[in-house]
């Protein structure tokens, strides 16, 4: 339940409210598309989502979305899982990210500015940007790469790898990427089932003063994807490209003109990996289109970034806030690409980047916020942020605690917004809006075009009460399919099981009657650490390679104070020991194979591993277990194999409490 009256924590001043990108549209679609010119953002929103199809239409137009062959209708089939948005019309994703180069006004200024552990911003201008692309582009043709083919990045966040998406795109491939922090068992459970034709790929990377050398992972890489053509060497740490790979340098120094490949709406544009609790990791397919759109609406409308702002957001090429800040772009925005740790040469680190290079929205995630905090950072003090007019925070809810810190430490009037969305629609579902007060605790909204409901088991909409996470209409950035799902079974399996015809997102939330979100974790299983998710299967695949370990379980809690904790319960073979030197194999073996990140907390040998009935795992119940929840209400005593199994974690729970 919620506060019934509490006290913002900020308000925007009226000329905020109406220079705000938002205000100025709803204004603007009163007069030309019958939207409401009264009752501010609520009745904006309820509009948008009553009159679906011509909010979206309003939004193409708004933006000036340049369609290269004209729509049939806005919304050809409104059912979920399958509607068809914009049926008829081509666009180019990647032909609207680079527009801005076309201003001679602009072509010279930063598209990019690329910072690493120096801390020296670099900037790529728009010019250079689009030069790049045109050469690449054109590359690829050579090489064969035709639309629908896949093309991938082994990449950290840097300008090569933005290159390389729009390069993709703009040829009508499909791009997908990994950080090259993951191993090569975690890349090639993703890659593997796309079967991509180019690889993008560094010899390293650096992190935390360190350099990392990649080039055994990387021809680990090329020899288990024999549907490779070509491979692109990237010299990060500035060595000799191996045998058979082509040099970056080669491919975009010709600075040519685009040519941009004319695609359906619903042409795949990218693949984003969204782990599930068991077999490999979904691949999400979204197309150009609905990405182009539904971006344009989040960092247009929400984000409220345009031509005037820097755009940074600390993320990696493994996340979808890489492909949303790629996205910046498409507003004229300048984004700000950071390789590096969140936390060198110290916890204040992100902040510096903000300052060097005059952000004005800074992303980040929660647990950063959280870290800062327990580190007694003070940003406004060490750092100039006069540029930031908005921390925007995501990966986890942000505490309350979080919320004030940043007031306190920030600014007295910073517009702080926590977000919430998700890899399966590389957006938000609730989240920023400039013309709304912020409450501690709280994300200021549902996002235009979504119907954001909590619904109960039943199916009955709930206020000012938790419930599941669902939304009932269509949004563009919605999967247009998962890969290798060809009957599409996956896809509805995921969303659309536990509400027929409504997506069912996996996270707990309450909508306050004040029209507020607040988040309160998944409600699922999936590990979402530091922003990064994975599923639980990858860490079993890894751990159980492991002669004495006969099976385990690995669960992902989040914290009261914006912490995380990962513990790792292990099932050992008769004889074997939990010995320091096995725990130390067990971190060594995730480190290495798939993230650092995922290292669990503590790992606690356990009597054995509950089942459902048909021999799954049992996870949601026991993160209920050791969230509190007493026996009875978090397992359906019929469905476990053992129920006194689960006893013991009950047990690890009242320790813990």
């Amino acid at each position: 339940m919620t506060t019934a009256n509490p006290s913002p924590l900020w308000r925007p001043d009226q000329q905020q409210i109406d220079d705000a990108q938002v205000t100025r549209f709803q204004a603007w679609a009163a007069a030309h598309h019958g939207a409401p010119a009264q009752g501010g953002y609520e009745a904006l929103h309820r509009w948008s989502v009553t009159e679906l199809e011509t909010f979206w239409k309003a939004v193409t137009e708004w933006f000036d979305v340049r369609f290269t062959h004209p729509y049939a209708r806005v919304l050809g089939n409104r059912a979920m899982p399958g509607a068809e948005w914009f049926p008829g019309a081509t666009v180019n994703y990647a032909a609207h990210a680079l527009r801005t180069a076309d201003d001679p006004a602009r072509a010279d200024t930063p598209a990019i500015l690329h910072v690493d552990e120096t801390q020296e911003p670099r900037p790529v201008t728009w010019s250079a940007l689009r030069g790049q692309v045109g050469s690449l582009a054109a590359e690829l043709r050579t090489l064969g790469v035709r639309p629908g083919d896949r093309v991938s990045g082994y990449l950290p966040n840097i300008p090569e790898a933005v290159v390389a998406l729009l390069a993709t795109a703009a040829v009508g491939a499909v791009w997908t990427s990994c950080a090259p922090d993951f191993g090569a068992r975690s890349v090639l459970d993703r890659f593997q089932q796309v079967e991509p034709v180019v690889l993008f790929t560094v010899d390293g990377y650096r992190y935390g003063g360190k350099a990392h050398d990649r080039r055994d992972t990387v021809a680990d890489l090329r020899s288990a994807l024999p549907s490779l053509r070509a491979v692109v060497h990237i010299p990060l740490l500035g060595t000799e490209a191996p045998e058979g790979a082509l040099e970056w340098s080669a491919l975009t120094s010709a600075d040519v003109t685009p040519v941009y490949e004319e695609v359906p709406f619903d042409h795949p544009l990218w693949v984003l990996y969204s782990s599930g609790t068991t077999g490999l990791p979904k691949a999400i397919v979204q197309s150009q289109g609905g990405i182009l759109v539904e971006h344009l609406k989040q960092i247009g409308l929400h984000c409220d970034l345009g031509p005037d702002d820097r755009f940074f957001w600390y993320t990696s090429t493994g996340w979808m806030m890489w492909n949303f800040l790629v996205s910046g772009l498409l507003t004229g925005t300048t984004i700000v690409t950071y390789d590096g740790s969140p936390g060198f040469p110290d916890t204040g680190a992100q902040w510096a980047v903000a300052e060097r290079t005059g952000a004005t929205l800074f992303g980040t995630s929660a647990a950063y916020v959280m870290a800062c905090r327990k580190a007694g950072v003070h940003p406004s003090r060490d750092h100039d942020l006069s540029r930031v007019t908005c921390v925007a925070t995501t990966g986890s809810p942000l505490p309350p605690d979080g919320f004030r810190w940043l007031h306190d430490e920030v600014r007295a009037d910073l517009w702080i917004a926590s977000v919430s969305g998700g890899t399966d629609v590389c957006s938000c579902f609730a989240g920023a809006v400039a013309t709304l007060p912020v409450y501690v605790g709280e994300l200021q909204a549902p996002g235009l075009g979504t119907d954001l409901q909590a619904w109960d088991p039943q199916g009955n909409a709930l206020i000012d009460e938790v419930g599941e996470l669902v939304v009932t209409n269509p949004m563009p950035s919605m999967p247009i399919r998962f890969w290798n799902d060809p009957d599409g079974s996956r896809y509805h399996d995921s969303y659309f099981d536990t509400y027929p015809g409504v997506w069912r997102h996996g996270d707990w939330i309450t909508l306050t009657s004040r029209g507020s979100v607040v988040i309160h974790g998944r409600s699922d299983s999936t590990l979402n650490r530091q922003g990064v998710r994975m599923g639980s299967a990858d860490i079993y695949e890894a751990v159980e390679r492991l002669p004495e370990i006969r099976e385990s379980l690995v669960i992902g809690l989040e914290q009261p104070d914006g912490g995380y904790w990962m513990p790792l319960f292990v099932h050992l073979v008769p004889g074997a020991v939990l010995d320091d030197d096995l725990r130390d194999r067990i971190k060594r073996t995730i480190r290495e194979q798939l993230s650092p990140r995922h290292v669990p907390d503590e790992i606690i040998e356990a009597p054995g591993v509950p089942h459902t009935l048909t021999g799954k795992r049992i996870e949601v119940p026991v993160k209920r277990l050791l969230q509190g929840t007493p026996l009875e209400k978090a397992v359906n005593p019929g469905s476990v194999d053992n129920l006194e199994l689960l006893r013991f974690y009950e047990e690890i729970a009242r320790k813990r409490a």
